[in-house]
């Protein structure tokens, strides 16, 4: 689960901020929205609000940042991405850090670079201990070999192949040396460096992270009689119209029809290469456009199959493509890959999760979510303008936060715990009235008359 998340000199931040999962001690409401993991109570959701430009996608881009560089390394358009507020930000290191747990164990993994030269200066993997202490597991520093820490004693073999990774990695500053671990390097079940693997398949395979136009890719949920039959269940509480939802076989010109040129190749190419690799292999991909959702499998003798979902709405003769619903419709059955995912200790960090939903359903889905989730360890951060939800019956005080942008134009955040309120208060109320901040501030526009 995520624990706390810090960083410094990236886009709208400035100095350090952090967003912290840990609960509040004094809240006594909602007991079952924390988890709780040795003596820390970590809480299952963080609803973010504040004006537009405050900093709230900055935030939830952060989170991007982090795993595309995991994943690959620092992005070419973050050379741009350091904050502007101040002239030295440009070759000021900006600094990423995520604290979770992992198996019962506290982590904090970061790193700092100088985006502006897409150069990566420092960076660490500490386990947490209970009583504020910690060990290190790894740090690397600019021009030097990355080390281990004193605590973690490897047999000879193994001291011996770290020391040649981390000989051949010294002075690398374009990639982390947690994924270069984590490239073609085997370890055994009982090695004192499996954490490099355990922690990069975390936050590589347990943190999620949704953009208002960015669809999740795991579908096949469409393509499972038992999942489908759920699906149709869950769809209908929603009150769209959409009475029942079925899969259809089509053909690869629809397919090659409906998305751009570029992307079809991409998928054939992929395709054809899983082909080659493992000619027995039954291929299984599922793709989303904007507007259309597919799933592309093979036959026994390698054809392609490509199916896609159709929508009934009640007494209507015939049914719809995806495509033909609204953006509201759409935009629920992308945020339905995050109800049925049975995947435990998961992070969906959503910007702007409202996106063309009615407040009601936005409030429906949410209580959906939590009771599909009550028995799951996932978490769900998600920024907002939909005041409506602000409700203590829907999120405890230290769920909610705000971030706005202080005098020197540089975005803080706080928590709605910093205010004492009544458990009976309307914050929905008080925070459209401007008590807790992070809402625009107008300026008035004087009209000149033609004389």
């Amino acid at each position: 689960m995520l624990v706390k998340v810090s960083v410094e000199n990236f886009k709208s931040f400035d100095s350090q901020v952090e967003l912290s999962m840990i609960s509040s001690g004094k809240i006594q409401s909602l007991k079952d929205h924390k988890i709780t993991i040795k003596s820390t109570n970590i809480l299952k959701h963080a609803v973010i609000y504040g004006a537009n430009a405050s900093g709230k996608s900055n935030l939830v881009d952060f989170f991007g940042l982090f795993k595309r560089t995991i994943q690959n390394n620092i992005p070419l358009e973050a050379v741009e991405w350091y904050c502007k507020n101040r002239e030295e930000n440009k070759t000021k290191k900006s600094s990423f850090e995520i604290q979770f747990t992992l198996n019962n164990r506290f982590y904090a993994y970061g790193f700092s670079a100088i985006l502006n030269e897409r150069k990566i200066i420092d960076e660490w993997l500490y386990e947490l201990y209970q009583d504020g202490s910690y060990k290190m597991l790894f740090e690397r520093e600019l021009n030097k070999c990355p080390i281990l820490g004193d605590k973690i004693k490897l047999n000879a073999d193994e001291k011996k192949r770290f020391e040649v990774y981390a000989e051949d990695f010294k002075g690398n500053t374009e990639y982390l040396f947690l994924s270069e671990m984590n490239r073609g390097k085997k370890y055994q079940n009982n090695s004192k460096l499996l954490f490099f693997q355990e922690v990069y398949r975390w936050l590589r395979g347990n943190l999620y992270v949704i953009h208002p136009d960015t669809p999740l890719m795991d579908f096949e949920y469409y393509y499972d009689d038992k999942s489908l039959e759920l699906i149709n269940r869950v769809i209908k509480t929603f009150d769209t119209g959409i009475t029942d939802v079925t899969v259809k076989d089509i053909g690869l010109e629809e397919l090659e029809n409906s998305v751009p040129k570029k992307i079809y190749n991409d998928i054939m190419r992929q395709i054809r290469s899983k082909i080659e690799e493992n000619p027995d292999a039954n291929i299984h991909l599922t793709m989303r456009s904007k507007e259309s959702i597919f799933n592309i499998s093979t036959d026994e003798n390698n054809e392609l199959i490509v199916k896609t979902i159709r929508l009934h709405h009640g007494k209507s003769f015939y049914d719809f493509r995806f495509e033909d619903e609204s953006d509201g419709t759409r935009r629920l059955f992308d945020l339905t890959d995050m109800l049925l995912n049975s995947k435990d200790d998961v992070v969906y960090v959503v910007d702007e999760l409202e996106r063309s939903l009615h407040p009601k359903l936005t409030e429906h889905y949410l209580k959906t979510f939590m009771k599909f989730h009550e028995e799951h360890q996932n978490q769900l951060i998600f920024t907002t303008h939909e005041s409506s939800i602000m409700d203590q019956s829907l999120f405890r005080r230290d769920e909610i936060w705000f971030v706005e942008r202080n005098e020197a134009n540089a975005s803080t955040i706080y928590s709605l715990d910093c205010f004492k309120e009544r458990y009976d208060k309307v914050l929905s109320k008080a925070y459209l009235e401007g008590r807790y901040g992070a809402i625009p501030i107008f300026s008035s526009f004087d009209w000149e008359k033609e004389v």
